[in-house]
């Protein structure tokens, strides 16, 4: 059986991965390839109850404030379970794998927004994710300003991080940059504001040279 294929999208909120992962998902389909797809956090029985109190606004009204450590290792604790629940039995089945964030956010919400350190966050996903890592990272960075605009002005409860300041959000658009620059191998950077459509494109290209070349 030939071994599966994982590809991680990345970005800010409001930049767009989410449509890119949907859009991708949907041609698979129709390409009649069998495709998995999940969020994180989220994507597990346990990972939905993580996302209810780390990215929803109500979670941390109703805990009280929430320790950036205690942040990162509820994180990973998703994390980890989505490997073993969903992620590497799926690519155990030759399936293609579409997960909404990954470590790489980690690295960029925690290690460079919050201020924990890239080393924290790759030392623990050596430990807890046996250093799973994508065969594929899309990376969105469209203008800053307006990914922060579209991202507040989303509806809906998951509103935690989009309360934090704006140089909050630089760290993260900083430390991803510097992901990219670190792993040119694995990460599609695309920057700028190109179309829905032209992304979509972009994408598809990069996917078919490496899935099927």
């Amino acid at each position: 059986m030939p071994r599966g294929f994982f590809i991680t999208f990345e970005g800010l909120d409001g930049s767009g991965k989410t449509t890119q992962l949907r859009l991708l998902h949907k041609w698979m389909a129709e390409q009649s390839h069998t495709v998995t797809t999940l969020r994180q956090p989220g994507g597990t029985k346990l990972g939905e109850g993580i996302r209810e109190l780390i990215v929803s606004s109500k979670g941390e009204a109703a805990v009280g404030p929430i320790d950036s450590f205690t942040e990162l290792a509820l994180m990973f604790a998703d994390r980890a379970q989505s490997i073993a629940e969903i992620i590497r039995p799926a690519l155990g089945r030759g399936e293609i794998v579409l997960c909404d964030r990954y470590t790489d956010s980690s690295e960029a919400y925690q290690g460079g927004g919050r201020g924990l350190g890239s080393e924290t966050i790759l030392g623990l996903h050596r430990l807890l994710c046996g250093n799973l890592q994508p065969d594929l990272t899309v990376l969105l960075l469209p203008d800053f300003n307006a990914s922060l605009a579209r991202a507040r002005r989303r509806d809906g409860d998951e509103s935690r991080f989009e309360q934090e300041h704006n140089d909050f959000f630089q760290r993260v658009w900083d430390a991803y940059k510097v992901i990219a620059a670190r792993e040119p191998g694995r990460v599609v950077l695309i920057e700028g504001n190109a179309s829905i459509e032209e992304v979509h494109a972009t994408i598809l290209e990069e996917v078919t040279t490496r899935l099927f070349s």
